[in-house]
């Protein structure tokens, strides 16, 4: 199998369908009107965490139809599907109140996201998302005064300056890196659990292509120069605002200078003694739902059994990051 023949087609977070009616948005109040059709779903956002539920066999986001409370509460619109249904988050205040995540069916976009059909991913993906952006941008970054929501919670404007804001998202570049031996670099940073693996990642700085950032990455945090990087998919990963590029890329080198600062283990995996490593529980790797999996099973040329998947397994280990 060649490493370059193809593209990650079947990224998780990738396959939203929802039309984001950008220019609807503009023309009044998006979430007055999605709460004044009852044919709305509305999804229920604690603390990152959706309710779900399995229907013969399939795990769906729980949906209900509109309240009068959720006029009062934080509402975000987030789109409408291919019938003109609209959806719409209700991000709910766990302050002082009881934490319904705590309750069986709550589930994260990590662990949820790779079951969820191409509507209700995206539907999740996009909550998380802008709930993630409204918690850390309730103040004007050039004035600090405080700033409103505006079109369905897509725009939030300084009540001082009048300037408009908004979703930020951080480009990263994700990158499988293989040996001459067809081996591929796995590396653990300081803040994984132990026996946690990985694909090097990092941001990309400004004025930076996405390439230079792929070489520039690689060579600072393992020592290694890199060529003939290959293009293979991008998703979004809202944790808090990220969207991942996926590459992969070879090098001639196999002498691995870690930055300690980034990087406390790497190695080299043939594709057996990664597949052995990671059935026996010896490594954690990243949850199915990430592009680091799929950049992993692509090199690997199919489907990779981990023991870090199964509930119960080394706490953390598949708390991936990226």
């Amino acid at each position: 199998m060649s490493l370059d023949s193809e593209a990650l087609l079947d990224l998780s977070l990738s396959r939203g369908t929802l039309h984001r009616n950008g220019n609807g948005r503009r023309d009044g109040d998006p979430v007055s009107r999605a709460l004044a059709d009852a044919s709305t779903r509305v999804i229920d956002l604690a603390d990152g965490r959706a309710l779900t539920c399995r229907v013969d066999g399939r795990l769906r986001l729980v949906h209900r139809a509109p309240r009068f409370a959720d006029s009062s509460l934080s509402t975000l619109y987030l789109g409408h599907d291919a019938e003109g249904i609209d959806y719409v988050a209700v991000v709910q205040d766990l302050e002082g109140g009881a934490d319904p995540v705590e309750s069986p069916g709550w589930r994260s976009l990590r662990e949820a996201g790779a079951e969820l059909d191409d509507t209700d991913s995206g539907v999740l993906t996009t909550a998380v998302a802008l709930a993630n952006w409204h918690a850390r941008h309730g103040f004007c970054p050039r004035c600090g005064s405080t700033t409103e929501v505006e079109e369905g919670g897509w725009v939030r404007r300084c009540t001082q300056d009048g300037s408009q804001h908004y979703p930020r998202t951080d480009a990263a570049i994700i990158v499988a890196v293989v040996d001459p031996d067809e081996r591929i670099l796995l590396a653990r940073g300081p803040h994984w659990p132990e026996g946690r693996l990985s694909v090097l990642a990092g941001f990309v700085e400004a004025g930076e292509s996405l390439e230079s950032a792929v070489r520039r990455e690689v060579l600072e945090e393992v020592g290694l120069e890199v060529h003939d990087l290959s293009y293979k998919g991008n998703q979004p990963w809202p944790f808090p605002a990220s969207l991942m590029v996926g590459y992969t890329a070879r090098t001639n080198g196999t002498t691995i200078t870690p930055d300690p600062v980034e990087i406390v283990e790497a190695a080299w995996f043939s594709r057996g003694e990664l597949s052995l490593a990671a059935r026996a529980g010896e490594i954690g790797l990243p949850p199915r739902v990430s592009i680091a999996r799929h950049l992993i099973e692509h090199w690997l040329g199919g489907p990779l059994e981990a023991a870090s998947d199964l509930q119960g397994a080394r706490p953390g280990a598949s708390r991936a990051v990226r």
